[in-house]
């Protein structure tokens, strides 16, 4: 009888536990969407808050300086009360350009050979020694441009000044390429590989298999990353400050010093400007127009996704 009562108590115990279990494994899984919840959420306001910051801000510096003479002027010198953002624009649009001719036929050639040709093991070695390039502070970029990447394109083209915008530019494409390369190549390895059999079975080559089959069914995938690639160089900051100079040129001439939106914000920043003056507040204004434009570089992005986007 005391044998028979201990294994009840033992079996009462275990459903007890069991219980306890069950109700704490509930109790997790129904704060999890909760906290799930509070993190997006957490990040959704922070975006509003920057936006409504910045457009606070501009709103006041639109109040002492006109849209016109702001979007439309290519003098661009706060200290001086000329306020004419093309200069800058211009800038960015510059450095953008080269980035992208240097990173696009990179990223997207690394992407092709690592998806398409490259074996197992040499995809595990290279892809994460090239995406080291994306862990490396854009301040290292930046002095590596001036210091090395400099140097040497003055030794090929007499009269490089030491500030300009090629240096500077083909540093920010060495920065971008992980980006469109690893993108690139997660869409196509996306690609069934029924398509890649099919192509080969019909009789066509790897080459042929790879750049009319493999390639426009992952489109979508590489004209994105190609599009977060151009986001990722308009906003870049340090290396464009270090390397690129700071004179507001409205010029296309990579071989002259520039400057960006983005180093201009460093420049009003870090410079003898004071609290509520109208230097103070273009820093916000230039701040509005770059976010606008990186917004609708992302809008673009998830808007080819979308469009082009091919469903296997």
């Amino acid at each position: 009888m005391g044998t028979i009562t201990n294994d009840t108590k033992s079996v009462q115990l275990m459903i007890q536990q069991n219980k306890k279990k069950k109700n704490v494994r509930k109790t997790t899984e129904s704060l999890i969407p909760t906290f799930l919840l509070i993190c997006a959420v957490i990040s959704v306001l922070t975006t509003i808050g920057i936006f409504f910051t910045l457009l606070r801000e501009s709103i006041t510096f639109f109040t002492e300086v006109s849209f016109a003479e702001f979007f439309l002027s290519a003098h661009w010198s706060p200290w001086t009360g000329n306020f004419g953002i093309l200069s800058l624009i211009a800038g960015t649009l510059l450095i953008t350009f080269i980035a992208i001719c240097v990173a696009l036929p990179l990223g997207f050639a690394s992407a092709v050979y690592l998806s398409e040709y490259a074996t197992e093991k040499t995809r595990k070695v290279i892809k994460p020694v090239l995406e080291v390039l994306a862990g490396i502070p854009t301040v290292v970029y930046g002095f590596f441009a001036l210091t090395f990447v400099t140097p040497i394109l003055q030794s090929l083209i007499p009269g490089l000044l030491v500030f300009n915008a090629l240096s500077a530019g083909i540093v920010v494409g060495i920065m971008i390429v992980p980006m469109i390369a690893s993108l690139s190549e997660d869409a196509m390895s996306a690609v069934p590989n029924s398509l890649r059999e099919g192509a080969l079975a019909m009789g066509a080559t790897k080459l042929e298999t790879t750049f009319r089959v493999v390639v426009p069914a992952a489109l979508s995938g590489i004209v994105a990353s190609v599009v977060l690639g151009v986001s990722r160089a308009i906003g870049e900051t340090m290396i464009v400050t270090i390397a690129a100079g700071a004179s507001p040129n409205l010029t296309f001439n990579p071989l002259e010093s520039i400057q960006t939106l983005t180093s201009f914000i460093v420049q009003g920043a870090t410079g003898d400007t004071s609290f509520g003056s109208t230097i103070y507040y273009s820093i916000y204004a230039v701040g509005m127009t770059l976010f606008v434009f990186t917004f609708a570089m992302n809008l673009l992005s998830q808007y080819i996704v979308r469009k082009f986007k091919e469903d296997y």
